[in-house]
This record gives C-alpha cells, sequence and structure tokens, in this order.
C-alpha cells in the first residue's frame, strides 16, 4: 500500500486583481458627484402654468408635511443615508487594506458584502423620477421633467456600484496571508 505524499501547496495566483487606484477613483467621483445629486432639483413639476423644482431633501419634507412620512423615510433613507454610506463604508475598507490592518477580517469582509448588496436600493429615487416622468406624460395637466440632480444621483450610484464592483475582499486577508509566511 503506497501512503500519501507530503501536501502541496498551490501555485501562488497569477490572475490579475482589481487595483485600488480605480476603487478610489470611482470614490472620489461618487463624493464629488454627492454635492449637486443633493444641492441641484432632481426633478420640475409644472401644473397650470406654475412650474416648482425639488431637491431630494426638499421632496422628503413635502412628503413629511403632507402625511406620507413612510415614502419620505424611505427616499430619505435610499437618497441620502445609504450612498453616504456606502461610501464612508468603502473609504474606511480601502484605507484599511492600505494600512495592511489586521483587525477584524470577517467583520470587514461581511461589511463589504452588505455594501455591494445594498447597491441597487439607492436607485429607488430614479425609478420614482421615471415612473412619474412616464405617468404624468399621458395626462395634459402637468409635466414632471427630470434635472440635473437626477443625473448627478444617478451618477452616485452607478459610480458606487462600480466601486463596490471593483474592490477585492481578498485584499482584506493578502495581510493575513502574509503573516503566515
Amino acid at each position: 500500500m503506497r501512503m500519501p505524499s507530503a501536501p502541496v501547496a498551490a501555485p501562488p495566483c497569477t490572475c490579475a486583481k482589481p487595483t485600488a487606484s480605480r476603487t478610489w477613483a470611482l470614490v472620489l467621483a461618487a463624493y464629488l458627484f454627492y454635492i449637486p445629486a443633493n444641492a441641484l432639483p432632481v426633478m420640475s413639476v409644472t401644473s397650470l402654468g406654475k412650474t416648482q423644482s425639488d431637491t431630494i431633501m426638499s421632496g422628503v419634507i413635502y412628503l413629511l408635511l403632507h402625511g406620507m412620512w413612510p415614502l419620505a423615510l424611505l427616499i430619505f433613507f435610499a437618497s441620502v443615508v445609504v450612498p453616504m454610506a456606502k461610501l464612508v463604508i468603502l473609504t474606511y475598507l480601502l484605507i484599511s487594506v492600505q494600512r495592511g490592518s489586521r483587525w477584524r477580517p470577517v467583520d470587514r469582509t461581511r461589511l463589504y458584502r452588505i455594501t455591494e448588496a445594498v447597491g441597487r436600493w439607492s436607485m429607488v429615487d430614479i425609478y420614482v423620477v421615471t415612473i412619474l416622468v412616464a405617468l404624468v406624460k399621458l395626462g395634459n395637466l402637468a409635466t414632471i421633467e427630470a434635472r440635473a440632480g437626477a443625473v448627478f444621483f444617478a451618477a452616485v450610484v452607478v459610480s458606487t456600484m462600480f466601486a463596490a464592483m471593483t474592490f477585492d475582499p481578498r485584499s482584506i486577508w493578502d495581510v493575513m496571508e502574509k503573516k503566515h509566511e
């Protein structure tokens, strides 16, 4: 009977890992887009000759004042809190990887996975504006137009989604492998 040989170490991975510089570029772009996304109107409504433009926050306040607090909370959470939280988390992950942190790699990986999964829900505002524009185009009493804030908001969402995709969660563990070598 032949005895099994000693385990052979796997050859090092030669696959290309995404670079942190690409992720940093997308995160910084998203921070820059975040400011006009929240400062500029996302849509304007013209009804009976009167036009009103609304930012994300003025829309949330309008909904709150008219008793639609569940929708206001949903819009606030999906449009203000989630994008900023994603940016802060991605920034934290990038800094921790660049500094070679060994602190709680399992939790940091979980944080990354949550951030990546939540990304699509930031598009709620864009969906709402798109549906409103489509519905109101069917009627003759009012017109709704998407404004620059909606474009910047979409840019924030897309930038953070791509940043999450380009971040390599294996880099969280690279420092742990170096420790055991």
